[in-house]
């Protein structure tokens, strides 16, 4: 019982250092924006309510739920190929030195920004430019992460689920998939963050629409109230996601991989 109560304590001590660390980020902020950075820096209420007049409008709501989908689309894509690509060496073991000596160097170092330039020629402003330029740069660190899960897989016990059943897609899924979820998981939790921090940049190589187009305009009509707005928007997204979505599944698999 004291155990519980002393870790339950601990987790509200942290909880409110935590939070109390946000409160004082955004007092020092608000400090700041009313004092020596007055007319530059804009204060957190003006931010505040720039996000609650601009989410009024039809435009950003459009522009909002179109960077969404595009993150949501690039990181479901780089995930499968990354996936895929990562299991190649495994399934032909004559394709490693192609997947981890070719592949993967050269898609991990190739320039971001190279992306998206070579995407704005290709393809124009487009949805797919966008899609594009995110599956490319989220690539490497699925491949990665998923590769480093194959290469540590338990071949013993995947040796043992062939023996139970020849049907190679029940081994994939009842047993090498759950072995790889949390390189899986960390894989998605690494994309999904990294594709929110580049969608705005593919967006304003690449397209018409978007948070991204939504900060240029800002730009264009020096806006910094808006700027800081969708750097909001962003924000919340990652949080939203990693917490409401992510963290349960890491929780939920945690406990089937334990069994």
């Amino acid at each position: 019982m004291g155990y519980r109560i002393s870790h339950r304590a601990e987790r509200v001590l942290s909880s409110v250092i935590a939070n109390g660390g946000v409160a004082l980020l955004l007092l020092a902020w608000h400090w700041a924006a009313r004092g020596s950075l007055q007319g530059i820096l804009p204060s957190p209420v003006d931010v505040f309510w720039s996000l609650v007049d601009n989410l009024q409008t039809g435009k950003f709501l459009i522009d909002t739920g179109m960077s969404l989908l595009r993150v949501l689309i690039s990181v479901g894509a780089a995930m499968v190929i990354g996936g895929l690509l990562a299991l190649l060496p495994f399934w032909f073991p004559i394709l490693s030195s192609t997947v981890h000596r070719s592949i993967k160097p050269v898609v991990s170092s190739f320039p971001s920004i190279a992306w998206a330039l070579l995407a704005a020629i290709w393809f124009g402003a487009s949805d797919f430019s966008v899609v594009f330029v995110q599956t490319a740069i989220l690539l490497p660190f699925c491949l990665i992460n998923v590769g480093e899960g194959v290469r540590l897989l338990n071949r013993d016990m995947i040796e043992m689920a062939r023996s139970f059943t020849g049907r190679g897609d029940r081994v994939l899924f009842m047993v090498i998939l759950p072995l790889l979820s949390p390189y899986l998981l960390a894989a998605l939790r690494a994309a999904y963050g990294i594709g929110w921090k580049i969608a705005l940049v593919a967006e304003l190589f690449g397209s018409t629409s978007g948070l991204g187009y939504a900060l240029l305009r800002a730009e264009m009509f020096a806006d910094t109230n808006t700027v800081f707005a969708v750097c909001a928007i962003v924000v919340l997204f990652g949080i939203v996601g990693d917490r409401l979505v992510i963290g349960p599944l890491e929780a939920r698999f945690r406990g089937t991989t334990s069994l």
